[in-house]
């Protein structure tokens, strides 16, 4: 049948031609991921064979819509490199998929493979890059765009097609263990790096996908990180206009950049699953937003639907009529064609989503070419080039009284804490088994560049244990060494010993697990875990001047380092090229150049601390605590000073007719790097709206240009405010521009330069 598909019809035409001659089975099963895909192959002593499980799939929908996970590799899958699938493999076991379907199926329809690429690809020999919240505090969309490219450029030859990445969730609550998943807690930020993601990972928008990109299924749509009680899953307690203003603007940007696939949040808002969510998924997304593409289910989502309908098939009808396409992994999807038979949701809502789900497939040229020919040759160097460049921006420096940057000329370095020399205490959640040359932790990244220097190690602690067995050799090496680096922080590692759910998250862990982040891994206490500061104090006891490096999946509360620690870098979770990055900042090989994509509490006891808050005239501060964060979002140090002046608007007042009509208001400052080395700055601009119908947050992010300036040069940086900008979702419910006065601030949070616009 694919075969008699002519390549000189439209898209549209071949979707139409090829749905009409489908059975419902076979529409049921390209609407179902099922399979967990490393349950489809075994690998053996002379290659690799498909198991009796992932045939007897393909016979029972004639087909398969979409597998997930054939290259995944973690704990959870158990998959390694003895019986996974290698790099170099990975193109092979692909086409065998494809050939079997093709010969075994009326049809032949082919496979869309999906993967995992929270942060690089989770699967054998791939480039894994810093978290997303390290990229978010990069501040630097153009070269996310760069390293998104290569990982969809890798991931693509070995075969895969979409690729699942965390764009859309806005941190709202540090305790969730998801945070290092998202950008940051501001919309305008995170919207700028998901056009990224999209230029990068799918390319120009077109009628194809070119052959060295792929399709990215942004998560979570909508508000997963605004879970009560920082708990993952849990309800979003918000109403439309928090919603409109602070969660949907990822997605908003998304579709504006050619977005064909998103994945539902589990979370529900106002007592709806986003699952069952037909104003959402339906009304505001489709209708109201314009997006064509498909919705991709979570991990078992839809199972948990039956708690509302009492029956699987009830609970098919009900995703399916309120816009999931795909499911994964959940049982419910796989009763539809019971569902249509008796009449709890009509063929034609299944064949909306079937053709959404060939409309990927065609446009992926996978009807064309299902078989991948010849495998791709990627720059690798450039690749891991792109990799460290990303590492290098994402590292903050909050605290610097003069120790940074360190001399290399110290006799002996002692390097110390449980995060100095832990591969994947480095590499975050959703992460593959390494190769451990792969890796450069901190400790063979300071050893790279500090060679006449004696660099000893000691781990000191671990993240959560209270075993205190190695503080005294730790503390000994510190009283004995010119300089102290210690490094401390969170893991989000998986091991065998913990339990997992069906959809791969953390059920509980062992007591003996060093995990404190990642999915389904919250914290009440934002505390750096075990004996972590107790072994800081005793380091510092000693008079050693030492720097504190915190590799991390959330922001921790810090009071304590801040006030004692001299020097303090936030490194996030940095991927496989973060030792060298690291060192290279603490040596001054490299200005730090990160900004906080998050604000950082002093205190889980005063969350939330997010920046842009409402500004409803109540009192900021507890009675017992400050109300303000620790250090602020947009806050980082450098090795220079940067300075700003002549901040000019010109044509201070439009009205709104003009704006409607697409004229914007022009901003220019002028930004001089005062020190005597180069670096990057980020120049922020925030908006106050004053005089609404709605109450307006204390500040706004509505622009950020991130410069390199040479020691002692100005350069003229110019933003522009348009309609997007400086529109609300109004009391009537609609995006409106309202007349009225809006305090503008350029530079950053500690030193700014003011001025006002005026909407007549």
């Amino acid at each position: 049948m694919v075969d008699s598909i002519t390549a000189n019809e439209t898209t549209y035409d071949r979707v139409e031609t090829l749905l009409a001659n489908m059975t419902l089975r076979e529409k049921v099963g390209q609407v179902n991921q099922k399979l967990y895909g490393w349950e489809v192959y075994s690998k053996t002593d002379t290659g690799y064979e498909l198991t009796e499980k992932f045939k007897e799939h393909v016979q029972r929908w004639d087909g398969i819509g979409v597998l997930y996970g054939l290259f995944r590799s973690d704990p959870w899958s158990a998959v390694n490199f003895e019986n996974g699938i290698t790099e170099e493999d990975s193109a092979e076991v692909a086409n065998m998929i494809q050939q079997y379907v093709k010969e075994h199926t009326r049809l032949g329809i082919p496979v869309l493979l999906s993967e995992e690429c929270s942060h690089g690809h989770q699967g054998l020999d791939s480039m894994i890059t810093p978290v997303n919240l390290g990229i978010g505090a990069t501040w630097n969309p153009e070269l996310h765009e760069k390293l998104m490219a290569a990982i969809a450029e890798e991931v693509r030859a070995k075969g895969a097609h979409l690729a699942l990445v965390s764009t859309l969730d806005i941190l709202r609550d540090p305790r969730w263990g998801r945070s290092e998943e998202c950008f940051s807690e501001d919309p305008y930020l995170a919207s700028r790096l998901t056009e990224s993601v999209l230029k990068g990972m799918q390319g120009e928008q077109g009628d194809f996908i070119p052959e060295v990109k792929m399709v990215p299924v942004l998560k979570h749509f909508a508000a997963q990180g605004n879970g009560t009680g920082g708990k993952n899953a849990a309800p979003a307690s918000i109403g439309e206009r928090e919603l409109r203003e602070i969660h949907l603007p990822p997605m908003v940007a998304a579709i504006r950049s050619g977005a064909l696939a998103c994945m539902a949040a589990y979370n529900e808002i106002d007592g709806i699953p986003c699952h069952a969510n037909g104003y959402l998924l339906n009304h505001i997304l489709r209708e109201e937003f314009g997006f064509k593409g498909a919705v991709m289910a979570d991990g078992c989502a839809l199972d948990n639907l039956v708690a509302l309908t009492q029956s699987r098939e009830k609970a098919a009808a009900l995703a399916l009529e309120n816009g999931v396409d795909i499911s994964l992994w959940d049982d419910v999807y796989t009763t539809l064609e019971a569902a249509v038979e008796t009449g709890l949701v009509s063929e034609e809502k299944l064949n909306v989503a079937v053709r959404r789900v060939l409309t990927l497939k065609f446009k992926m040229g996978l009807f064309d070419q299902p078989l991948l020919e010849t495998q791709q040759q990627q720059d690798k160097e450039q690749a891991r080039n792109i990799n460290l460049e990303s590492a290098r921006q994402s590292i903050v420096l909050l605290k610097n009284e003069g120790i940074l940057p360190l001399s290399k000329d110290f006799k002996k370095i002692a390097v110390i804490g449980p995060n100095a020399d832990s591969v994947y205490n480095q590499l975050g959640d959703y992460t593959p088994f390494q190769r451990e040359e792969d890796v450069i932790t901190v400790l063979k990244g300071i050893k790279s560049l500090a060679k006449e220097s004696e660099v000893a190690y000691e781990k000191g602690c671990g993240i959560r244990s209270v075993d205190p067995e190695g503080l005294e050799k730790a503390v000994h090496l510190a009283g004995n060494s010119d300089v102290a680096i210690v490094v401390l922080g969170g893991s989000s590692a998986r091991n065998f010993d913990a339990q997992f759910d069906l959809n791969g998250a953390v059920v509980n862990t062992t007591g003996e697990e060093e995990m404190d982040c990642g999915e389904n891994v919250d914290v009440a206490n934002l505390e750096l875990g075990g004996l972590q500061l107790e072994l800081l104090h005793k380091v510092m006891e000693t008079g050693t001047p030492t720097v504190v490096v915190l590799i991390q999946g959330r922001p921790h509360a810090i009071p304590w380092i801040v006030e004692h620690a001299p020097a303090i870098l936030s490194a996030w979770y940095p991927g496989q090229m973060g030792g060298k990055a690291i060192a290279e900042i603490l040596f001054g090989d490299v200005n730090p150049s990160g900004r906080l994509p998050v604000s950082i509490p002093r205190s889980s006891m005063q969350l939330p601390v997010f920046y842009n808050y409402k500004d409803g005239g109540y009192k900021k501060d507890y009675f017992d605590m400050a109300g303000n964060a620790l250090y602020p979002f947009g806050f980082g140090l450098s090795y220079t000073e940067y300075s700003y002046e002549n901040l000019i608007v010109t044509k201070q007042t439009m009205t709104v007719d003009q704006l409607a009509a697409g004229e914007r208001f022009s901003v220019t400052v002028d930004v001089t790097n005062k020190g005597d080395r180069d670096g990057y700055d980020v120049i922020q601009l925030y908006l106050k709206g004053k005089g609404s119908s709605i109450t307006r947050r204390v500040k706004e992010l509505k622009g950020f240009k991130k410069v390199l300036l040479p020691a002692g040069e100005t350069r003229k940086v110019t933003f522009e405010l348009g309609a997007e900008e400086l529109q609300v979702f109004s009391s009537r419910n609609t995006y409106e521009l309202e007349p009225g006065l809006f305090e503008i601030e350029v530079g950053n949070p500690v030193t700014c330069l003011n001025a006002i616009l005026k909407i007549g």
